[in-house]
């Protein structure tokens, strides 16, 4: 087993409101409820101070489990969750049932999840969000899945920019436009599926990357995205791939090096369509 030590620290970034948040998290996606707490468990002993859930993925608790038996002190860690499309029409209870299954008193960053056009009820949501934010129960609040309409929408009808666009992104599917129109309105760009599901991986030049600066493929993706700016919350729930994601920080990559992955885009989506998605979550 390759052993990971003196690992860098963390990168942080600094949001739009001034509140920092590590650049480098752990996603909790897809990982079963029974399982989260002991991977949660795992990846705060291996360093990681950023964890991301969301409601949707029913396994907030264990995520709390893991605070509340880690020893470590709330303001040390970086939590992330996210409301679910079903109760944008309610988000305040939506918020406090997940505050509840945390065990926290705040969250330090709030999403909502995806802009579900067709419901019509993101900027609403919104104002509630902004409300909770206000009262100091959130720390930053943003979005996720929202394309270029959704976020001119929402910046046309609020008080406080989003933090954060939480969106799909990786070597074969960049949204750079998205990305950048993002960035020039101050928010902060999130990857999620940072390593495309695994896909990516398997890349040539990725391999080749990761040959020349002796570097796994992943580790390799990773530095790509903390050298673009972006912040990266890859899953697993092996503790050697947990640290051997965080050592991803040791990487810097090239400048040109950053452009050879960068041309690997080829428009494939992997997930679903913020345009047209309408899935409850419930």
């Amino acid at each position: 087993m390759t052993e990971y030590k003196n690992i860098a620290a963390i990168p942080e970034l600094t949001l739009n409101n001034g509140v920092t948040i590590p650049q480098l998290g752990f996603g909790v996606f897809q990982i079963p409820p029974e399982e989260t707490r002991v991977a949660v468990t795992q990846a705060l002993d291996a360093g990681y101070r950023h964890i991301d859930t969301a409601a949707a993925y029913r396994n907030e608790s264990g995520v709390g489990a893991a605070i509340a038996h880690s020893g470590l002190a709330r303001e040390d860690l970086f939590i992330t969750t996210k409301l679910r499309n079903g109760e944008q029409g309610s988000p305040r209870a939506a918020f406090e049932a997940s505050r509840k299954a945390l065990g926290v008193d705040w969250v330090d960053l709030y999403l909502i999840h995806w802009p579900v056009p067709s419901q019509g009820l993101f900027t609403q949501a919104w104002k509630e969000l902004e409300s909770l934010y206000a009262q100091g129960l959130i720390r930053a609040i943003g979005v996720s899945n929202f394309l270029p309409e959704h976020l001119d929408e929402l910046l046309s009808k609020s008080t406080v920019i989003p933090a954060v666009n939480q969106i799909e992104a990786h070597p074969t599917f960049q949204q750079a436009g998205l990305a950048q129109k993002s960035r020039s309105h101050g928010m902060a760009v999130e990857a999620y599926s940072p390593l495309g599901q695994g896909r990516d991986l398997e890349n040539q030049v990725v391999a080749e990357l990761a040959a020349q600066y002796g570097a796994t493929p992943a580790q390799v993706v990773l530095a790509w995205h903390l050298g673009l700016g972006n912040i990266v919350i890859p899953k697993t729930v092996s503790p050697e791939r947990m640290r051997e994601n965080l050592a991803a920080a040791q990487i810097k990559l090239s400048g040109p090096d950053l452009a050879r992955i960068s041309a690997l885009e080829s428009g494939t989506r992997i997930g679903a369509d913020p345009a047209l998605a309408a899935f409850t979550q419930l």
